[in-house]
Formats: C-alpha cells, sequence, structure tokens
C-alpha cells in the first residue's frame, strides 16, 4: 500500500492527490470531532445562522463529481441529510439524539462550480417527530436542490 501510494504522489493526478489529501482530511475529522470518513471527505463544518437555521459551506471537490463533471446527486442528498441531522441533533438535549426516516430530494439544476452552501430550518417540531427543510445553492447563490426529511428523536 504505501508504495501505491507513494506512485500516487509522485505519478498522479493533481485529482489523485486531491482524493488522497481528501482522505486524510477525514482521518483527521474522525480523529477531532469523532464525526463519521464522510463528514472530512465532504468537509463539513457547520454554523448556526439562527436558533432555527443551520448552515454548511462545502467546496466542491473531485471526489463529488459524477461522469458529467457536475456533483453526484448522491452527494447532494447526503448534504440535505447532513445539514439536518445537523440542526437537530445540536438543538436536542445531551440524553437525545434523532435519526432520518424519511427524505425526499428534488434535483432542480446541475450543481456545478467551486462551492456549495445549505441552510436547513425546521418545518415543524414535535416531542417524537421532526419535519425539516434543507435548500442548497451554489456560488452564484442559485438553488440546485432540496429537499425535506422526517426525524425521529429517541432516547440514548
Amino acid at each position: 500500500m504505501i508504495e501505491e501510494l507513494k506512485s500516487i504522489l509522485d505519478e498522479g493526478t493533481d485529482e489523485e492527490r486531491q482524493i488522497l489529501e481528501l482522505a486524510l482530511q477525514s482521518i483527521r475529522q474522525k480523529r477531532e470531532r469523532k464525526s463519521a470518513f464522510l463528514s472530512g471527505f465532504l468537509g463539513l463544518k457547520g454554523q448556526f445562522l439562527d436558533e432555527r437555521t443551520y448552515s454548511f459551506e462545502i467546496p466542491i471537490t473531485p471526489f463529488m463529481h459524477n461522469s458529467t463533471g457536475a456533483v453526484h446527486g448522491g452527494i447532494l442528498a447526503t448534504l440535505i441529510d447532513s445539514t439536518m441531522g445537523s440542526l437537530i441533533n445540536r438543538s436536542l438535549p445531551e440524553d437525545k439524539y434523532a435519526v432520518t426516516t424519511e427524505l425526499k430530494v428534488n434535483y432542480l439544476r446541475p450543481a456545478k462550480g467551486t462551492r456549495l452552501r445549505s441552510e436547513a430550518t425546521f418545518l415543524h417540531r414535535g416531542q417524537t417527530l421532526v419535519v425539516m427543510d434543507t435548500s442548497i445553492y451554489d456560488e452564484r447563490n442559485k438553488r440546485v436542490a432540496h429537499g425535506t426529511g422526517t426525524f425521529i428523536v429517541l432516547k440514548k
């Protein structure tokens, strides 16, 4: 494996080296934040915009591209789910957590460029079920995808 890594570093394409950098970023983030490896590959770093809205801004990397050069739909769905999950889980007491029970995504236009921004908000916040709404925007502030999700709140 070491020889293959050296070969990629010495003779690989810029894209291949970027993928290795993302793998290292993913491992670091997993160790530091106890987050999922996928969070590191996506470069997820979020913030509250207000008490009901959470946002991620991420770079578009070669890891995300489909065969046409746009961001893969599965990546957009993951970003939608992750933004909603982060909002609900950061707003719950320590003895509770939430998981996705339903996710619906509308793909509106190809996601291209260098950055994406997602914003999640609450539509309904019950004791057990929470319904949320998320939009993803490109760097021109054009909405590229929209999703809704239902989360169930559980005790740890």
